[in-house]
């Protein structure tokens, strides 16, 4: 039997993160929409979803994916969007003078040469310690983690941003910002 909260996540990631039209929902330029029509629209395509189980999926979730408003009747995907019409304006802040990047060995050298893009993200993916890089690299081969100079990309006038669960986000990294990590 399958994990409700664990399918309901990969369910709300998908709709809230890349393709909330394939439930005919509309995120606002902020990522948010109300938690009744997403409700409703999960219903009426085959995903019972109860006010429960989403407030738990929002708890539960070991990557806090996902945000509640305050008042609880808006939900939105922390980060990670691809959606043309969500750009969430977070605020610059400082960021630690290092954080990490975890990919798979097979494209370091792409990375190498290009150093890190957002693809089809807003944004490239940061973590503050090497451990949390390294299982975000593991899910696409061989993890490397790479060293992210982020205080001399600061002073260079690059802006960092914090995304509401914790992860450090940044338009690019050019490749003399990067070194390999080791973590343990």
């Amino acid at each position: 039997m399958s994990d409700p909260i664990k399918s309901t996540s990969k369910f709300l990631s998908y709709v809230l993160r890349h393709h909330p039209e394939s439930i005919g929902i509309e995120l606002d330029s902020e990522g948010w929409v109300d938690v009744s029509i997403l409700l409703t629209q999960a219903a009426a395509h085959q995903r019972d979803i109860s006010p429960q189980l989403l407030h738990d999926v929002v708890a539960n979730n070991n990557k806090k994916r996902f945000t509640l408003s305050p008042d609880g009747t808006r939900i939105r995907a922390a980060q990670g969007h691809s959606t043309a019409q969500v750009n969430i304006q977070h605020q610059a802040i400082e960021p630690p003078a290092i954080l990490y990047h975890g990919t798979a060995q097979h494209f370091l050298a792409s990375i190498e040469q290009q150093g890190l893009r957002a693809g089809q993200r807003h944004h490239v993916h940061l973590s503050a310690d090497a451990q949390t890089a390294q299982q975000v690299g593991q899910r696409h081969g061989k993890p490397v983690v790479l060293q992210v100079n982020a205080a001399a990309m600061h002073a260079a006038g690059f802006e960092f941003y914090l995304s509401d669960n914790r992860v450090w986000l940044t338009q690019a990294v050019p490749p003399e910002f990067l070194a390999p990590a080791f973590a343990k």
